[in-house]
C-alpha cells in the first residue's frame, strides 16, 4: 500500500468553509446578544435608579427661599453629611460680590477643601469650616472650598437669590 498524497484542494476548501461557517455563527451569536442586551437595558436602568434613591449620599434635599423651593443633591463628602445632620436649619444669608450668598454655622464642619477653579451656578460649598455659600452665578475663583452639594436645576436661582440678603431653609426630604 502506498501512502496517498495529501489532498490539498478539498482540504483548503473545507478549512475555508469551516472558517466562514464559524464567522457566520459567531456573528449571529453577537447579534442575538446585542438584541438581548437592548431588551434588558431598561431593567438595568431601573435597578440603578432604585439603588441611587436608596443611597443616602445621593438623597435629594431641599433649599427653600421664600415661597420658592429648590431640590439639591448632597455631595459625597463628610462635610455634606455633617451639614445634613443639622437639618432643618435656617440661615440668614448675606449677599457678596453679586454672585453668592453666605452665612456662618454655629458649629464647624469637617473640611476637605480644594480649589475648583470655575464655580458654577447652583453649587453649595463650605468656605473655611463653618461658612455655607450658595453660588448663583458662574465665575472663576482662586479660593478653596469643601463641596456640600449642588442645586439640581439652578436656572431660576439668580433671580430668586440675587438682590440682597435672604433667609434660606435647608431641609431633608
Amino acid at each position: 500500500m502506498t501512502p496517498s498524497a495529501p489532498c490539498s484542494i478539498p482540504n483548503r476548501l473545507s478549512q475555508r468553509w469551516l472558517r466562514q461557517g464559524l464567522g457566520v455563527a459567531l456573528g449571529l451569536l453577537m447579534l442575538g446578544g446585542c438584541e438581548a442586551g437592548q431588551r434588558e437595558a431598561p431593567v438595568a436602568a431601573t435597578q440603578d435608579a432604585s439603588e441611587t434613591a436608596q443611597n443616602p449620599e445621593e438623597e435629594r434635599m431641599w433649599m427653600t427661599v421664600g415661597e420658592r423651593r429648590f431640590a439639591f443633591t448632597l455631595a459625597d463628602t463628610e462635610a455634606a453629611r455633617a451639614f445634613a445632620a443639622q437639618f432643618p436649619v435656617t440661615l440668614d444669608m448675606a449677599e457678596l460680590n453679586g454672585n453668592e450668598k453666605h452665612a456662618d454655622l454655629s458649629t464647624a464642619l469637617p473640611t476637605d477643601a480644594s480649589r475648583p477653579g470655575t464655580i458654577r451656578s447652583g453649587e453649595l460649598m463650605l468656605y473655611g469650616s463653618n461658612t455655607v455659600v450658595i453660588f448663583y452665578e458662574t465665575f472663576r475663583s482662586s479660593y478653596t472650598y469643601t463641596r456640600l452639594g449642588r442645586v439640581d436645576d439652578p436656572d431660576d436661582l439668580s433671580r430668586v437669590l440675587g438682590g440682597g440678603d435672604i433667609r434660606v431653609v435647608f431641609s431633608g426630604r
